[in-house]
């Protein structure tokens, strides 16, 4: 967890963080909140917020709040509460008893609106929202007054109460705060703060008929709960002003918002709008699918919370948005497993293998390491026998020149067991090869040669009879392009077809059977796994995690050389 294994590569916010203990800011308190809004699933640009704020709050022996923003009723479910707190969890941190919603404050901001009112700092319009963006103004023109912004303060109040009490229809009616129509600052121009909307809450029901703007929400949340450092993602900054300014007119305590870089991965989008439009155009199969950058996704594709905290730390802060490499995640996670991950063998496109002089019907145990990174992992027994599946990628009846595996009268290393050749192939109608007659030879039991000759090739198999069949499913990339929707500026059009490809003749070996979704190896040669949910009894479903092959490795040995 953050702050208890070695100190932390420095970034702006650990360093305001750090000057504000010094100084004695805050009473030397450090206390921080995840406040997501509840109409979506997390993704993995949700899960750096998550790092940070909990992060942080450990590493100064502080606090932080896991605080749900449901303010919009119409786009809020349940299951996305859930879900959140989920995912939270799953990354490896707690909030303890410190649990919020701000509908937990709905009647404190009605009474903070009122106090407002009554200072003369905010007003009811009856501009419709068509009506407001023409009077806003742009970023060069100041904007104008509403012809409703000089009401009277029992006016107002009066308004402000019967809109509370659903004497008014949807839409009709705002209540805004009185700032400044001319600022530079768009944000400044009379905000909206309460909007009236008839929408059953998950937690209160059909007893609110106004619900608050996030920005007035936001702020008096922070306050209430004794927050000292409200972290937030850049596209707030100027927002800040405003925030600045509820409290400030409000005579509230005063937490600091600080900003920074939101993530952006390649090959992927991070847009709650745009996620949402792949799960309800059917293009993923929810929000779990495993090529969704949603932490369910990650979750089931075999990802691990402590490969996610790494990338997060990895990644540090900054003020300045950048695009972060897809293969950056999959090092970390590779990372990860390679120290974690049980070895097993698997064949995703089997050839079959008839070793002709291996006596038939016998069948012998062979010692398997279980993780050569992890000498304590032990060692396990698989079958070996007549018959095997190799794959097929793994043959070439006129092999290039730099092809060393499997060819007719070549000799190869079988993982653990036996030296073969082979002698012989067999067709199909199509003339297609689809067995290989072979022999081995006994005196190379675990995979040496007691003569010293050599082979330049060790292959995985399985053995036919005691092989489990098994689905497998390979992921790519989502989307073809790192940057996403060039060209024609429509992400779906970047879209890979190829995302997915599901085997379903794939044979595992025998430990492998009843295998608990969530159970994550690596298939030898392969790469990383993980059983997925769609599986049953005696035929498991396997999702690839990330391949063998690592692109970041490259990429820095490149820097460097």
């Amino acid at each position: 967890m953050a702050g208890t294994e070695e100190p932390k590569p420095s970034h702006f916010i650990r360093e305001i963080i750090t000057r504000d203990m010094e100084t004695n800011k805050y009473g030397k308190r450090v206390h921080t909140r995840f406040p997501p809004e509840p109409n979506g699933y997390l993704h993995i640009g949700h899960a750096k917020s998550i790092c940070l704020n909990f992060g942080l709050a450990a590493e100064f022996g502080g606090l932080c709040n896991l605080r749900f923003d449901d303010t919009n009723p119409s786009k809020e479910e349940v299951e996305y509460v859930d879900s959140i707190m989920e995912d939270v969890r799953w990354l490896g941190f707690d909030w303890q008893e410190r649990l919020f919603y701000a509908s937990d404050y709905f009647g404190k901001l009605y009474e903070c609106a009122v106090e407002l009112i009554k200072i003369g700092k905010a007003y009811v319009c009856d501009l419709s929202a068509d009506e407001m963006r023409e009077y806003r103004g742009t970023l060069t023109e100041p904007g104008r007054e509403s012809p409703y912004r000089n009401r009277s303060v029992e006016e107002n109040l009066d308004l402000f109460g019967l809109m509370k009490a659903g004497e008014f229809p949807d839409g009709s009616r705002t209540l805004r705060a009185k700032i400044d129509m001319a600022s530079g600052n768009i944000n400044m121009r009379d905000p909206v703060m309460f909007r009236i909307m008839r929408a059953t809450h998950h937690r209160t029901g059909d007893s609110w008929r106004i619900y608050p703007m996030y920005d007035y929400a936001h702020c008096i949340s922070d306050s209430v709960e004794g927050i000292t450092h409200s972290i937030c993602t850049l596209e707030f900054e100027d927002h800040r002003p405003l925030y600045d300014w509820f409290l400030d007119e409000l005579k509230l305590y005063h937490p600091r918002q600080i900003e920074f870089a939101r993530l952006n991965l390649s090959h992927t989008v991070l847009s709650k709008r745009k996620l949402i439009t792949l799960v309800e155009k059917g293009h993923v199969t929810g929000w779990d699918d495993p090529r969704m950058p949603s932490i369910a996704g990650f979750r089931r594709r075999g990802y691990t919370p402590e490969a996610i905290r790494n990338f997060c730390e990895r990644i540090g802060v900054a003020k300045r948005d950048s695009v972060v490499d897809m293969a950056l995640l999959e090092f970390c996670i590779r990372e990860d497993l390679n120290l974690k991950a049980p070895r097993k063998m698997a064949v995703v496109r089997p050839l079959r293998v008839v070793i002709e002089n291996y006596p038939e019907g016998q069948t012998e145990e062979l010692d398997a390491v279980n993780n050569p990174e992890d000498p304590a992992m032990g060692t396990r027994k698989i079958p070996f026998s007549r018959v095997l599946y190799i794959e097929q990628d793994d043959f070439r009846e006129d092999p290039p020149k730099q092809f060393f595996r499997l060819a007719p009268g070549r000799e190869v290393r079988l993982r653990y067991a036996y030296f073969i050749t082979c002698t012989g192939v067999v067709r199909d109608d199509k003339g297609d090869v689809v067995e290989l007659r072979c022999t081995y030879d006994p005196a190379t039991r675990g995979g040496d040669s007691p003569d010293g000759r050599k082979v330049k090739a060790t292959l995985h198999w399985v053995s036919a009879g005691h092989a489990v069949e098994a689905e497998v499913r390979l992921y790519e990339h989502l989307f073809k392009t790192p940057a996403l929707g060039a060209g024609t500026g429509n992400f779906l059009d970047d879209l890979n077809p190829g995302s997915i490809e599901t085997l379903r003749s794939c044979y595992v070996e025998p430990s492998l059977k009843n295998a608990l979704p969530g159970f994550g190896c690596q298939f030898e040669r392969l790469g990383y796994f993980c059983v997925d949910a769609d599986s049953s009894e005696g035929r498991p479903v396997f999702n690839r995690t990330v391949t063998l092959k690592d692109t970041w490795a490259k990429i820095e040995k490149g820097k460097k050389g």
